[in-house]
């Protein structure tokens, strides 16, 4: 056996980026090597695990009454211990093409305000996966690193990580966050506003799944060059029975108002409290906007028009987590420095 095919045997290293509506992993020397939902479908009667991550994804509010389909992260967190230590499992196992011998080194992602408990509860679900080591690195921070941003200069660097449960706003300097905050409003705050809307103006019910698809094709943050509509289809409350109607990209502005409003908040919220040094820096530099959140139609114009300051969208928005954590595995000095353990 050669040096290198023993070599490749033991670099089995994972960058993770466990997110409340999607999971990204990344392999060293290989690159984003998976990505799916974050969601596990159960059997009741039997304990077993149905389906984990795209296809679980389809079972969506099409289960029979013993198989469950839940999401085990909630705003970031672990909502569901043991869902998510079988979720990693899968993952893992899938990422290294199913051998089962493999013990890799994981780093993982996790929102930049998360409690010691539930960053406990990180740690232990990815040991319980079989990793040999477990680090974690704020989102925040990965995101700034996977968008190719100089973190480790003596400028401040201001990024905006917009996920499925959280928004993480963090200035960047010296390889270290001087200033972040996180709130507990993106992407899946958006579905819920849009279902909600949708009950009270038309008395019809519709399914996560479909208020996931209105918010990609007719969602926006300001108003969009050309009107869009959308057919969609769910019960009606009243009538009881499957209806269908037509809804334009206003109508959802309006659902979406006070999610993106909170978003927009807390920016500027970021921006009065830092340090002036920093304040300078931002304007030179402006912001970048990262994660899936960052997709949302004329997000960035909302927020150029909101703060004034110049405005960029990371390259892959959704990758940039994982990418940035990847980069970490074959550089363990900048890990170092970055990691909260």
């Amino acid at each position: 056996m050669s040096i290198r095919s023993i070599f490749s045997l033991f670099s089995n290293d994972l960058a993770i980026d466990l997110g409340t509506a999607n999971t990204c992993v990344f392999a060293r020397g290989k690159g984003i090597v998976l990505s799916e939902p974050s969601i596990v479908a159960f059997n009741k009667s039997t304990g077993s695990i149905e389906a984990v991550g795209r296809d679980a994804k389809e079972m969506v509010g099409r289960t029979p009454g013993d198989i469950v389909a839940i999401k085990p992260m909630r705003d970031g967190v672990i909502a569901d211990f043991e869902a998510t230590e079988k979720m990693l499992t899968y993952f893992i196992r899938k990422a290294h093409e199913r051998a089962v011998w493999v013990r890799p080194r994981i780093v993982i992602g996790v929102p930049s305000q998360i409690t010691q408990v539930e960053r406990r509860a990180v740690k232990d679900s990815a040991y319980r996966a079989k990793a040999s080591e477990v680090h974690l690195v704020e989102e925040a921070m990965a995101a700034a690193i996977g968008a190719g941003m100089p973190i480790t200069e003596p400028f401040g660097n201001m990024v905006v990580d917009i996920g499925g449960g959280t928004t993480d706003v963090a200035v960047i300097s010296l390889a270290g966050i001087v200033y972040s905050r996180a709130v507990r409003v993106a992407g899946n705050e958006m579905d819920e506003a849009i279902i909600q809307y949708i009950k009270k103006k038309y008395s019809l019910l519709i399914g996560e799944r479909t208020s996931e698809q209105i918010k990609m094709q007719l969602g926006s943050a300001c108003a969009l060059d050309e009107p869009l509509t959308m057919e969609i289809k769910g019960r009606h409350l009243v009538e009881g029975i499957p209806r269908a109607i037509t809804i334009s990209d206003d109508e959802v502005r309006e659902a979406l108002a006070e999610t993106v409003k909170a978003i927009v908040d807390a920016v500027r919220v970021a921006l009065e409290q830092m340090p002036p040094e920093l304040s300078a820096d931002v304007v030179d530099r402006g912001i970048t906007i990262t994660g899936g959140g960052a997709l949302l139609k004329n997000i960035d114009k909302r927020l150029r028009e909101e703060t004034g300051l110049p405005l960029e969208m990371a390259e892959d928005p959704l990758s940039c987590v994982v990418k940035g954590a990847g980069k970490m595995l074959s550089d363990f000095g900048l890990l170092r420095r970055i990691a909260k353990d």
